[in-house]
């Protein structure tokens, strides 16, 4: 259930990264609604590419959100300044999803997981909280306009090795006027270095392709949803069926992977176990879970631990984090755990 590799790759991607602009835009729809109405309920995708974005999807809330000028914002915040065709098609959800959901039901099927090790203290894998460090630590450059050369767009792969950095791979999007080795160079002192520390033995990768001038809605599409390895472990531990951003917290695919790393990391936090892994599985329209289980990194099951401390029933979940509030634009991009702040991120005593 753990990787125990000796060698493992992660990921992560920058907030202009195509994919990552639609989970934004999504979640800055979610919490528009909720800053109005806290009962809303949403379910919004968002695709964009090539002069064109699209929102669509289900809403049932009392508010009133203009879909464009919320997806404009979030455009121009990334640091976006093109226009774009936009095109909204938002209709009001299924009523057979919300008889289930009005009961305290889920809102779908489903097996949502939660991890976390002691390597760290984020409690997430070594690699993880590097790789979005790094990308973080792109944009950090661009907007504070300490390096006036970077785009918007971005990527970080960091490769592990018996618990050391192996490789590191930035690809940086970049105006035309600038050369492969200045970007090189300036990544290294002030970017890899600072987060990396002694870089001696590790290979860096700068834009091996040796150009990246062409990036965002420009060169590629984007959809919400498409980087649920980056937004939870790495591919280090499972993710269930769904996503997460533009999805209320009725949606057991948000709130209760948010719940099973909040069992996990507390788990771990309070020295129960050095690794944990929390399952959990539901059937639309039924309170109480199918299924709660959770191991330790010696495979042994610490579920009645869990079952004791934590409830996972929609409705509980819900109210232990306090969910229904507009805190979901920050969680879309640099990874949904590890960020201080959140409810699913807080030590409790167990």
């Amino acid at each position: 259930m753990f990787n125990s590799s000796k060698i493992y790759t992660v990921e992560s991607v920058t907030s202009g990264h195509p994919d990552k602009i639609c989970d934004q835009i999504s979640d800055a729809v979610l919490d528009a609604c909720l800053r109005d109405d806290p009962k809303s309920r949403v379910a919004i995708e968002s695709f964009g590419g090539h002069n064109l974005l699209i929102v669509g999807g289900e809403v049932t809330t009392m508010a009133k959100v203009d879909f464009k000028s919320v997806a404009g914002k979030v455009y121009r915040d990334i640091g976006y300044n093109d226009s774009v065709k936009f095109i909204a098609n938002v209709v009001c959800q299924s009523p057979d999803i919300a008889m289930g959901v009005d009961t305290g039901g889920a809102g779908d099927q489903g097996i949502m997981y939660g991890y976390a090790s002691d390597e760290t203290p984020e409690l997430l894998p070594f690699g993880v909280p590097l790789a979005h460090k790094l990308v973080k630590g792109l944009e950090h450059l661009r907007k504070s306009g300490e390096v006036s050369w970077l785009r918007p767009d971005g990527k970080s792969q960091i490769t592990i090795e018996n618990g050391r950095v192996k490789t590191i791979l930035i690809s940086c999007h970049h105006d035309e006027n600038v050369s492969q080795e200045e970007i090189r160079q300036t990544l290294i002192e002030k970017l890899i270095r600072p987060l990396a520390g002694d870089i001696n033995g590790i290979e860096i990768l700068v834009n091996p392709t040796g150009k990246f001038c062409q990036g965002g809605f420009d060169a590629d599409t984007g959809l919400t949803g498409r980087k649920i390895m980056v937004d939870t472990y790495c591919g280090l531990a499972p993710h269930g069926g769904g996503c997460f951003s533009g999805k209320d917290p009725t949606k057991v695919d948000r709130s209760a992977a948010y719940m099973a790393r909040f069992a996990a990391k507390n788990i771990v936090a309070n020295g129960l176990a050095k690794k944990c892994l929390v399952s959990v599985a539901y059937a639309i329209g039924r309170a109480e879970p199918l299924m709660v289980e959770a191991i330790d990194e010696k495979g042994e099951s610490v579920a009645e631990v869990i079952k004791d401390k934590f409830d996972f029933r929609p409705r509980a979940i819900i109210e232990r984090l306090n969910l229904q509030r507009p805190i979901y634009l920050q969680t879309a991009a640099y990874g949904h755990f590890g960020k201080d702040g959140l409810p699913w991120e807080e030590v409790i005593v167990i």
